[in-house]
């Protein structure tokens, strides 16, 4: 073997081991590592604000719970949710976990996770009002509450309700539930296990009702996954797996009985 021909070898050589280095330093967690995350915190039990000012709810739980399997420090910051993921595209935080539908238009903007729970949506209305239908044409002249930007909101754009019916939109999920108490929207819409676990525990909820089909996907989205900017692929593995250990291990279970006492996937 020529000495030119040994050295091309050792270089080769070189070149493998420094990648396989590379490989193994890959940008690990530590203890001292912070996961900054951002959720919405006015949407209850999802995420909401104890009297103390702290941020808790499911969303919350799970954050801290794939911190803590990942063995890194939580950083949990509440964000107006018309704002959530311009923030993350300007990486105020690492990650949303928000209850956040993978929409087709949101898959274009975030890396999304596998899914943590299903989505499904439904129409509430006063028992009383005499509303039955609830497409287009059945809500017609009517006044429909929604969270601005929601995938709901969505959904009644691509569905043609902006023209039939007046949307009334605001910037958390309460006051929808609120001027449909007080009569000033007729109908609101959003997610149906919200709406069990909050707005129909409470004493004015018993003059409502639930009305229509469930509805979800397409627009509304395949279920709600966690969401991390699109090049940050190395978040992403390691949040997938974070999650896969915490519904394996039956954390994930604990904390969706601690709200719901149905299943949510």
């Amino acid at each position: 073997m020529s000495i030119s021909l040994l050295k091309r070898l050792w270089g080769l050589l070189g070149c493998a081991l420094a990648v396989a280095a590379l490989g193994m330093s890959a940008p690990a967690f530590s203890a001292s590592d912070t996961l900054r995350v951002a959720t919405e915190g006015t949407y209850p039990p999802w995420s909401f604000k104890d009297a103390s000012g702290q941020l808790q709810g499911f969303d919350v739980d799970v954050a801290n719970a794939l911190c803590a399997q990942m063995k890194v420090k939580c950083q949990i910051v509440a964000q107006a949710w018309d704002g959530i993921i311009p923030g993350l595209q300007a990486n105020r935080y690492d990650a949303i976990v928000a209850s956040m539908s993978m929409t087709p238009a949101r898959r274009k903007q975030v890396l999304f996770t596998n899914k943590y729970k299903d989505t499904t949506s439904s129409f509430i209305v006063a028992k009383d009002s005499g509303i039955k239908d609830v497409s287009p044409a059945g809500l017609k002249g009517k006044r429909i509450g929604v969270q601005r930007g929601s995938s709901q909101h969505q959904w009644l754009t691509a569905n043609g309700y902006d023209s039939a019916a007046t949307l009334v939109l605001y910037d958390d999920t309460r006051q929808p539930e609120l001027d449909l108490v007080a009569g000033r929207v007729d109908a609101i819409i959003g997610n149906k296990a919200t709406f069990y676990s909050d707005f129909f525990k409470r004493p004015e909820s018993g003059d409502f009702t639930f009305v229509g089909p469930e509805l979800k996907g397409g627009v509304l989205g395949d279920g709600n996954a966690i969401a991390v900017r699109l090049d940050n692929t190395d978040l992403w593995n390691r949040l997938n797996a974070a999650l896969a250990a915490i519904i394996a291990n039956g954390t994930y279970d604990r904390i969706r009985k601690k709200y719901f006492p149905f299943q949510l996937m």
